[in-house]
């Protein structure tokens, strides 16, 4: 049983306490647990092996010793008694229930008891009929908001991907930017935190506009955004709606003086706001979406910024990314928050197609787009035969396309020689503009000639040896056969990695975000694997993808693997992917040194898995 699945018992055994009216206490500390269990990049499951360390468990933060127990009980049977004995009183569809409005655990269960009902489609039918109006408090008032509330409900429990998420926010800010005296507009809550899908979508606005004597006019302006399909909320300094597409978006219009305090409250994550407020107790102090004051004398300390809201917490700053409670709070005490990664850290991509199999572009414009990025190298991967909707190569036409590939490179390093065409264009721009990397000593653009080829239903390659021995670089990924066990496609994937050509593992889990879960490789088998192997594994930056995933990538880099980012493009427009790709990189706490691709080239392919 995997962490998610440990989770969602603990979350319902959470939600079930709530309905029988349970201590509140105990309801904070199974849902605690289950975001723990969450968090964790090793699958608990080993840990509660005969041969694992009794304390193991322990050691995870909101894991005692009763909740331990539960965990062992859940790997062991599938569930725990309490959630069991629960059950025999309620049912798991009531859970749902807890989502609309104005069902409170009393009232979830009082339905319950009252007109047996246990879910949504069952209160709606009850509602409809007028059943509801016999029971204390349910009044037709209320009745008609519930079933208002279910039919949102129904439009609104999908998430979007965060890539929606931020071009929706963009073009929002771009609407609000219309109004005179806007400065800053930031996406605050998951997005903020690149979490790679979010529920909804928290947008702060500042600028002289939005102070308290002007407001109401940059309220009434964002209320009437032509975006808008339902208007929620309008008050002094928020304005709440939802897009036609039912992501819910609230905008809240803020003064400069608390700007900081109001960004770090809304960015969060909620267990981290808890921990650095109850760090602000232990000082004197409380921390609110206002400001960070002094008890005493209810003085600001800090407010306008979040740096000086951390620094004034004796913390260092700590970026969005990292706030989720998992030990960045005890880091920037210590002063050791990593140095994370950023997109100007990345000189090559090397996972990319062209029009040769499925891409838009040719090898020499996703060359040029890729040295207008300001990238040292690239490598060409189109895709291989088994792949046939893709127009995939076989051996032959492999070749003749790596002839083309090296062809181009060596054209680019012709001109850039000669002191023309694009790298020389771009240097010259550089210096023009006194930009740093003008200063680095210019290496010619390389182009690598690569390929992506398919791991078969057995394990075995899609290519022949002799075709990946005269090839710079090999991706080799799962397209298929995604219903496998785990013992059977965990064992395909490893019998690929034996075949000594292969550098890099693509899309490992295969999962696409909202769409496709991953396929149920074992990768606490398979990661040691790849590192003892020297090959290194993918994240792939597309958004659709995010494989692997924050925690994944957490368990790839303490297994000692070489990580490679990348951005899988299929056209010019999607090298710029990388930037979701760095994101889920630093929610991983990844260092430029721990990916592969912010090395030079000639660095790069040292650092691959040596030949035979």
């Amino acid at each position: 049983m995997d962490n998610i699945a440990i989770a969602r018992m603990l979350d319902e055994t959470a939600a079930l306490l709530e309905i029988d009216s349970a201590d509140p206490f105990r309801v904070r500390s199974y849902r605690r647990a289950a975001e723990a269990v969450e968090q964790q990049t090793v699958q608990l499951e080993t840990l509660t092996a005969p041969e694992a360390d009794p304390k193991a468990l322990l050691n995870i933060p909101g894991i005692g010793k009763g909740m331990a127990a539960n965990i062992r009980d859940i790997v062991a049977t599938g569930s725990i008694p309490l959630r069991d004995e629960l059950l025999t009183r309620y049912r798991p569809t009531m859970l749902e229930m807890l989502r609309l409005p104005g069902m409170g655990p009393k009232t979830v269960a009082m339905l319950f008891s009252a007109l047996n009902v246990s879910n949504i489609d069952e209160l709606e039918a009850a509602a409809r009929r007028g059943d509801l109006l016999t029971l204390p408090r349910m009044g037709q008032k209320f009745t008609d908001k519930l079933l208002k509330g279910i039919e949102d409900h129904r439009k609104n429990v999908s998430r979007f991907r965060i890539d929606v998420a931020r071009d929706h926010a963009e073009r929002i800010s771009e609407l609000i930017r219309q109004l005179p005296g806007i400065e800053t507009i930031t996406p605050a809550g998951s997005l903020r935190r690149g979490k790679e899908s979010v529920g909804d979508l928290d947008l702060l606005v500042t600028g002289p506009a939005c102070e308290p004597d002007v407001v109401s006019a940059a309220v009434e302006h964002v209320a009437s955004l032509p975006l808008i399909d339902k208007l929620l909320a309008k008050g002094q300094n928020k304005v709440s709606f939802t897009m036609r597409n039912n992501l819910q978006v609230d905008v809240r219009l803020l003064p400069r003086a608390s700007y900081g305090a109001a960004l770090q409250y809304f960015t969060g994550s909620k267990h981290h706001n808890v921990a650095l407020r109850q760090r602000a107790i232990k000082r004197g102090l409380t921390l609110s979406e206002y400001a960070l004051l002094r008890l005493e004398d209810n003085t600001i300390v800090a407010a306008a910024t979040e740096q000086e809201i951390y620094n004034a917490l004796d913390l260092d700053y700590i970026p969005p990314e990292l706030r989720e409670n998992c030990g960045e709070l005890e880091a920037a005490a210590r002063h050791t928050l990593p140095h994370l990664i950023v997109r100007g850290d990345i000189r090559g991509d090397v996972h990319m197609h062209t029009f040769e199999s499925d891409g838009s572009n040719s090898i020499r414009e996703m060359a040029e787009a890729a040295i207008s990025r300001g990238l040292e190298y690239i490598a060409i991967t189109d895709h291989s035969k088994n792949l046939a909707m893709t127009n995939g190569m076989d051996d032959m036409r492999t070749l003749a396309h790596a002839a083309r590939i090296r062809a181009v490179s060596n054209e680019l390093a012709e001109e850039f020689s000669a002191g023309r065409g694009p790298q020389w264009e771009r240097y010259e721009w550089q210096l023009r503009n006194n930009e740093p990397a003008a200063e680095k000593p210019i290496v010619p653009f390389r182009v690598l000639a690569g390929i992506e080829v398919d791991i078969l239903l057995d394990g075995a390659i899609d290519l022949e040896n002799e075709t990946l021995a005269q090839l710079d670089i090999v991706v080799a990924s799962v397209h298929s056969g995604f219903n496998q066990t785990s013992d059977e496609i965990t064992a395909r994937i490893l019998r690929a990695c034996e075949n000594p050509y292969v550098h890099i593992l693509g899309h490992p889990t295969g999962r696409k975000v909202l769409k496709r879960d991953p396929y149920k490789v074992d990768l606490a088998q398979l990661l040691p694997v790849a590192a003892k192997l020297g090959i290194a594994v993918e994240h792939n930056s597309a958004p659709a993808r995010s494989d692997l995933n924050d925690l994944n990538l957490r368990l790839a880099k303490e297994q000692g693997c070489k990580i490679s980012a990348n951005t899988d493009a299929h056209s010019i427009d999607e090298l710029d992917l990388i930037d979701h790709g760095i994101v889920q990189l630093r929610r991983a706490w990844l260092t430029p040194q721990d990916v592969l691709n912010t090395l030079p080239v000639e660095q790069f392919l040292a650092a691959l898995r040596a030949r035979p």
